[in-house]
Order: structure tokens, then sequence, then C-alpha cells
């Protein structure tokens, strides 16, 4: 590999980091919240998933040192995001080992970026994408049983794996320009459709229940109650979905569950 001077004083370093390296600090990222604690919150889970590209970046142990105990200040964000800036902060590091920018740097490149990627993670991840996979499933497992909870975890854990690869791999191309793919991703606008796709899901969902209450129980291909069911479902649906603009979510769930139940007693008894 090769190796530069380092003109600050902390010997010699490897011009960038091996992407072996940068996958064992990915890897590490995902277990970022296992150390979680309240004076720090996730600065022992970034300082551990930092710690495969401080080694290599400053084989000087003072130097190391050093390094290690910047990432052990508070550090806060959404763990998903978080890999965004875990990228970024390696772009940094790789500078600063080179003598080319200031530790002070990599300290506000953090400081800057964890509050609204949380905010920004918080919103998307948490509010929006989780419900509306749970609720997909959940819509679906009369029909397909157990495989519902393999479905959930289809639903939920491809799409941000994939995000928090993505993200570290640009942040740490692309060093500060990484927030420009968190805009370009319009994870607020994507997060209000799938709250909205929840809310319709709702009272679809409402149907199925109370068509398994007060029904037959479980559909059987060939039975009257199965087109029943899906076509309430579907009404349920649209029209829930129609409301989203005008009333908003809230409103739209609790239209949807109402219309649900109602449609699914005058259809108990065909």
């Amino acid at each position: 590999m090769e190796r530069v001077e380092v003109q600050n004083g902390v010997g010699t370093a490897p011009a960038g980091v091996p992407a072996g390296v940068l996958a064992r600090v990915f890897l590490r990222s995902l277990v970022l919240q296992a150390s979680f604690n309240r004076r720090g919150m996730q600065n022992l889970g970034f300082a551990y998933a930092m710690w495969p590209a401080l080694q290599v970046l400053y084989p000087d142990r003072a130097a190391r040192t050093r390094a290690a105990a910047r990432h052990l200040a508070f550090f806060n964000t959404h763990p998903y995001l978080a890999s965004a800036i875990l990228g970024g902060v390696i772009f940094h590091e790789e500078r600063v080992a080179r003598g080319e920018e200031s530790p002070d740097v990599v300290e506000n490149f953090k400081r800057a970026l964890q509050g609204p990627f949380a905010a920004v993670g918080d919103s998307f991840f948490w509010l929006s994408l989780r419900p509306s996979a749970g609720i997909l499933a959940a819509l679906l497992s009369p029909w397909i049983g157990l495989w519902a909870v393999a479905l959930f975890l289809v639903l939920y854990n491809v799409p941000h794996v994939a995000f928090r690869l993505v993200l570290f791999v640009d942040g740490y191309r692309r060093g500060d320009r990484v927030v420009e793919r968190v805009a370009r991703a319009a994870l607020p606008k994507w997060g209000a459709r799938l709250r909205g796709v929840s809310a319709a899901c709702g009272g679809a969902a409402a149907v199925v229940a109370a068509f398994l209450i007060t029904g037959p129980g479980l559909p059987v291909e060939g039975e009257p109650w199965l087109a029943v069911s899906c076509a309430a479902s579907a009404l349920v649906f649209l029209a829930s979905w129609a409301l989203l603009a005008r009333g908003g979510t809230l409103l739209a769930a609790g239209l949807a569950i109402g219309l649900g139940l109602v449609l699914a007693l005058l259809g108990a008894g065909w």
C-alpha cells in the first residue's frame, strides 16, 4: 500500500483506507446502539465502528489514541443515517492523518449533521416505513399466515440496509457532499406517502379483521366471503386514499377504519 509522509508529527499513514477495512467499519455500524449510554449516547458505538479505520490511518499509537478520543465525545443521530456520517468522518480523517485538515473539521462535521439527520431518519424510518411494512404484513396475514413475519422483515430491512450502505459509500467518497445525496432521496416526501398508505391500509385491515370476527372465518377459495371482503377492502382503501389530500392522515385513517367496520358488519350476513 502506498504510504505518504504526514506533516503533523504523527509519522506515516496510508494514502487511503482499504476496502476490506471500510467493510469492517460498515458492519460495525450495524451495532451502533449496542453500547448506548445516557452520557454520550452513541459515542461508544461510533468509536467502536471507527476503530479499524483509525488503526490504519494512525500507525503511531499516541496519534491513534488522540483520534479515538475525538470520537468519544457526545454523538447521537438516527442509527441508519449515521452511516453517512461515518463515511464522511473517514473521508476527513484521511486528510487529518495527512496533515491536510485540522481535527476540528471532523468534530464540526459530526456536530453539524447529527441533529438534522436524526430528525429526518426518525420521521421516515420510525414513523413511516416501519408502520407501513407492519400494517401491510398484518393485512395479508389471513392469507399468508406466519409468512407475514418474513414479509415484514423483508419490507423493512432490505430498504434500510441498502440505504445505509449507499450513504456510507457516498459519505466516504464525497465527504460533506453526502448531504446532497440525503437531500436527493427526499425522505420527508416519501415518508408522507408511506404514512398515507398506512392510513389507507388501516381501513382495509379493519374490513378483514371484522369479517374474520363476524364472518365464517378464514377465506375459502370459491366462497362469496372472499369476493366481498376483497371488494370492501379495496373500496375502503380508495376512499381513505382520496381523503388524505383534504383531511390529512389521522382523519383519513379514522374514517377508513370506521367505514371498514360498517362495511364488514353489513356484509357479515352474506
